[in-house]
C-alpha cells in the first residue's frame, strides 16, 4: 500500500470513528482547493424524493438534522432501511459536484443497501459484490443529468480520495469512501 493512500485510509477512519462519535462536532480536514460546499441537492430515482440539504457549514461542522434527512433520502430503496452515510462519502459527492458547478441536481440511482436487496440483486445476475461497500453506506451511484457521464468520472477521479467506477451502460458513475481505486 502506498504512504499516500494509507495515509489517506487512515484519515478517513480516523474522521469517520469522529463523526459517529460527535456526528455534530466531526470535521473532515480538506485542502483550500478541496474543499466541499456543505451543500448537496439530491433526487432519489427510485422513491421521486428530493432533498435540498446544507449538511455541513463552512467551518466544518456537520449539521446532524441534516445528515438525518440525506440518511433517510439515501435508505435501501428495496427494504426502506435505512444506514448512516458515511460522511467521507457525503463529502467526496460534494468535492465532485462543486468541481462541477456546484448546483447540480444528483440523481442518485443507489446510497445505501440493505443485505436483503443486495442479495436480491446477485439472486437476479446483477455483478454487484457480495461485500459492496453499499452494504455499509459508504458507496453511492449517481448520475447528474447535462453533464457527461465521462466528465463526471474525470472529475470525481482527479480528487484522487476513494472508489470510482465507470459504468457508461448504466448510465452512472459509482463513488464510495474506500482507498484509492478505479475501474
Amino acid at each position: 500500500m502506498h504512504l499516500r493512500t494509507r495515509r489517506s485510509f487512515l484519515k478517513a477512519s480516523l474522521l469517520t470513528t469522529l463523526a459517529f462519535l460527535h456526528p455534530g462536532k466531526a470535521q473532515a480536514n480538506f485542502s483550500t482547493e478541496k474543499q466541499p460546499s456543505g451543500r448537496l441537492n439530491l433526487y432519489n430515482i427510485h422513491t421521486g424524493e428530493k432533498i435540498s440539504a446544507t449538511y455541513r457549514d463552512p467551518d466544518g461542522q456537520y449539521n446532524s438534522l441534516a445528515i438525518k434527512e440525506l440518511n433517510w433520502l439515501l435508505r435501501c430503496h428495496y427494504t426502506n432501511e435505512q444506514h448512516p452515510i458515511d460522511l467521507q462519502t457525503l463529502d467526496f459527492l460534494d468535492l465532485v459536484n462543486t468541481r462541477l458547478g456546484c448546483n447540480n441536481e444528483i440523481h442518485v440511482i443507489s446510497g445505501y443497501r440493505s443485505p436483503k436487496y443486495n442479495d436480491y440483486l446477485l439472486s437476479q445476475g446483477h455483478k454487484v459484490a457480495k461485500r459492496s461497500l453499499h452494504l455499509e453506506g459508504r458507496a453511492l451511484d449517481i448520475r447528474i443529468p447535462g453533464i457527461a457521464l465521462a466528465n463526471l468520472q474525470r472529475t470525481a477521479l482527479s480528487l484522487g480520495l476513494g472508489g470510482v467506477g465507470y459504468y457508461p451502460s448504466e448510465d452512472f458513475v459509482h463513488l464510495d469512501s474506500g482507498v484509492f481505486r478505479t475501474w
